[in-house]
């Protein structure tokens, strides 16, 4: 009886063929370039990365629109699909001189016929920052009704308040006495 099951045994180890582990190839894994690796392009003050195309890559400059650069590229005539690395100086210095120099109609430009000059201007960077600023000021000094909610810090636009807008959190001191 016991060499009968040893008997078994071995039949059954014998059918039981061993699985075969399946070769698993290494691949190499591509490294993504480190922002350090990647060049970056000085355009109006603002880092823009040079893998970046001109068409994206200019609306990174605060002040910039879709629109804007999109006269821009087809003003100056540079084509939109470039890549900021690909530009030469000459190209970037024309980027710079058209932005500084903007040739658009009025109804493009940020700040339309100004409280105290009157006149329409574009303004970039932390200018654009700075005049929001005193505007905002300006709206809260002479207590006007988007001043008012500024100051609040509630929509001013006329959003309604009733599910949102819930910031200011009220610290209940005493808690509630029982």
């Amino acid at each position: 009886m016991a060499e009968q099951k040893q008997e078994a045994e071995k039949t059954q180890k014998k059918k039981e063929k061993p699985v075969a582990k399946p070769i698993v190839e290494k691949k190499a894994v591509e490294k993504k370039p480190e922002e350090s690796d990647e060049v970056l392009v000085r355009v109006f003050g603002y880092d823009v990365p040079g893998s970046k195309r001109i068409y994206p890559g200019l609306t990174r400059i605060k002040g910039v629109s879709w629109a804007v650069s999109n006269s821009v590229c087809r003003k100056s005539g540079i084509d939109k699909n470039k890549r900021f690395s690909e530009l030469s100086k000459q190209d970037i210095q024309k980027i710079e001189n058209f932005l500084t120099n903007l040739e658009l109609p009025a109804y493009m430009k940020n700040r339309r016929n100004e409280m105290e000059t009157g006149q329409t201007t574009h303004l970039y960077g932390t200018d654009l920052d700075i005049t929001k600023d005193f505007d905002l000021k300006r709206m809260k000094k002479i207590r006007s009704w988007k001043g008012v909610r500024h100051s609040q810090k509630q929509p001013v636009r006329g959003q309604r308040t009733r599910s949102h807008f819930r910031e200011r959190k009220i610290a209940i001191v005493g808690g509630k006495k029982k």
